[in-house]
């Protein structure tokens, strides 16, 4: 028991996540378990997590260093972009893309979100602009790239033999995205808990002051931080070219928010210096739950959902406030 209460006082957000994602899961199976409780919607929502799942990884990074990327859809959309364009140039006259592409294009995409990413970590490093302007700035700019790149159209005519393969589920069962997100989490993870990486984004998010005292080249750890983030929301951008079958400037607009939503829900401090990625994965499942049990209520607007997210988010840092306050008087 003291075991357990140790634990507790040492991940209180991860059992409250735990705690709300049960009641739901209770109340899904007294009001709708025969709609709600099916192979295939738990198949749907595992497919469909990873792209915003994936951004969502790179915002608890950057957020863990004090900052915050919200240039996340941003390079996500050039990624699907320019992903699609360059598949159709592979492919060549046959219009068929060969399996032995599949690597050049991955590495396309590592490449785009690490460019755009260090240049975003550039920009709050060295030219020292505050995290959320320089991300914000840099999300316009992309965005505008892409205005450019496709007339503001959707980009559809492109070879679908990498996509259909990302769209498609192993075994019938497994979906090919989940284990796309699954490695990335377990990278990111590794990372935070198995290198100094992690207890250094910890000390730099604590006080910037303090790390740089302590030997740490902290515009150089940023700009690390910054580009993981950007390799992030590449991938999500190639989740989401596989779920769309299409590339547009302007997917995935609703992202940015909710990236921000889970990082904080997950737990992770927007101060710095806090945060741990298994809240945050509890949070991105929490937060599908919620919308596809909503989607299962005919009479309930999907417009309701983002009220719903707001008042869970309120729920939890008005319970983290209070919980925190106890300890600090104990």
């Amino acid at each position: 028991m003291t075991e357990v209460k140790k634990h507790y006082r040492s991940n209180p957000h991860l059992y409250r996540l735990l705690a709300i994602t049960v009641l739901w899961m209770l109340f899904m199976a007294v009001t709708r378990f025969d709609k709600f409780y099916t192979f295939k919607n738990f198949q749907t929502i595992a497919a469909q997590f990873p792209e915003f799942g994936l951004m969502s990884l790179g915002v608890m990074l950057c957020m863990m260093t004090g900052g915050i990327d919200l240039s996340c859809v941003g390079v996500a959309n050039l990624t699907s972009i320019l992903c699609a364009l360059l598949m159709t140039k592979l492919a060549g006259e046959s219009g068929v893309l060969s399996p032995a592409t599949f690597p050049i294009i991955v590495v396309v995409v590592l490449a785009i979100g690490a460019l755009c990413g260090t240049f975003s970590g550039l920009l709050v490093a060295k030219v020292r602009i505050p995290p959320i302007l320089a991300t914000l700035g840099v999300n316009e700019l992309l965005t505008g790239i892409c205005m450019v790149l496709t007339g503001g159209a959707a980009l559809s005519a492109f070879p679908k033999e990498m996509t259909t393969m990302l769209a498609a589920n192993i075994g019938g069962v497994l979906p090919v995205r989940l284990l796309v997100f699954v490695a990335m989490a377990v990278l990111v993870w590794f990372m935070l808990c198995k290198t100094t990486y992690g207890t250094k984004l910890l000390l730099l998010g604590t006080s910037e002051k303090v790390a740089r005292y302590s030997g740490m080249k902290t515009e150089r750890m940023l700009i690390r931080t910054y580009m993981t983030s950007g390799i992030c929301s590449a991938l999500g951008g190639l989740m989401m070219l596989s779920t769309y079958a299409s590339a547009r400037a302007d997917y995935g607009s609703q992202y940015t928010l909710q990236t921000i939503l889970i990082v904080v829900l997950g737990g992770v401090s927007p101060n710095g210096g806090k945060g741990k990625i298994s809240g945050v994965i509890l949070a991105i499942i929490l937060l599908k739950l919620l919308e596809s049990g909503i989607n299962r209520f005919q009479n309930i607007s999907s417009y309701y959902i983002s009220l719903i997210w707001g008042g869970v988010l309120i729920l939890a840092m008005v319970m983290d406030y209070v919980t925190g306050d106890k300890r600090s008087r104990a």
